[in-house]
């Protein structure tokens, strides 16, 4: 009777090489770990998030990062050699005169009142003493201009958006779908905080597109930088009067 004797020889090489033979179970071992730098989890973490608490948040600890982080030469150099042109913000910044400032103010109103001026397209609250505290708005682009004298019935923090039957058809028929809600965050063109208006669909409301500030823009809507808009919730209540003129 004849022994066959390689494949015991072979596995004597391989045990002698010190490796190891594969099993079955190898391939449902656990493996280690995958370790992912902050650096490069931020950016898609920032885009799951729609809370804007969240968000704030994440884009502080990425803003932190950057900041603390050594600019490589290559990026120094390129920063150098770069035209000016190429360094410019590509979206229209908002014009200082639409700032919030305190002016002068002699329109009669008593201290409280909101007063919008859709022709200059300022908000004033009006003070004691003449003065008022003034902010840009955008307003009512041609053929949705409105006037008239409302009460803040309801006030919103980071409020949801459902778009009239009304618009979505209008917009519909120039090849803009909207949805029909959008829960509120930094997408919510309401922005960070909304006063309606009486019974009407009309707010004075925050927006993510603060280079529209001073334009005649919206459906009828005020829109204010979230950061004014912030500014005038703290200092109005509910039942505030509001003239739009």
């Amino acid at each position: 009777m004849k022994t066959v004797l390689f494949p015991v020889l072979g596995a004597v090489a391989v045990f002698a090489a010190g490796v190891a033979p594969s099993t079955a179970g190898d391939r449902y071992a656990d493996r280690p770990p995958v370790m992912v730098s902050p650096d490069l989890s931020a950016p898609w973490v920032l885009q799951l998030g729609h809370a804007p608490g969240i968000l704030r948040q994440e884009r502080q600890v990425v803003q932190q990062q950057r900041r603390l982080r050594p600019a490589q030469p290559d990026q120094v150099q390129t920063a150098a050699v770069q035209p000016p042109a190429k360094r410019t913000a590509t979206r229209q910044q908002i014009n200082p005169i639409y700032l919030p400032q305190e002016v002068d103010y002699d329109g009669g109103q008593k201290p409280g009142t909101i007063v919008i001026d859709t022709t200059q397209n300022f908000l004033y609250l009006v003070e004691k003493n003449g003065k008022a505290r003034r902010y840009g708005v955008g307003t009512g682009k041609p053929g949705f201009e409105w006037s008239g004298t409302h009460k803040i019935t309801n006030k919103r923090e980071w409020p949801d958006w459902r778009p009239p039957a009304q618009m979505i058809k209008r917009e519909a028929a120039k090849g803009r779908y909207l949805p029909t809600y959008l829960a509120g965050g930094m997408e919510n063109p309401l922005g960070a905080r909304a006063l309606y208006l009486g019974t009407t669909e009309y707010r004075i409301h925050g927006t993510n597109q603060p280079w529209t500030i001073g334009g005649a823009v919206s459906s009828g809507c005020i829109r204010m930088r979230n950061e004014d808009v912030v500014d005038l919730y703290e200092r109005v209540n509910v039942g505030t009067m509001v003239e739009v003129i």
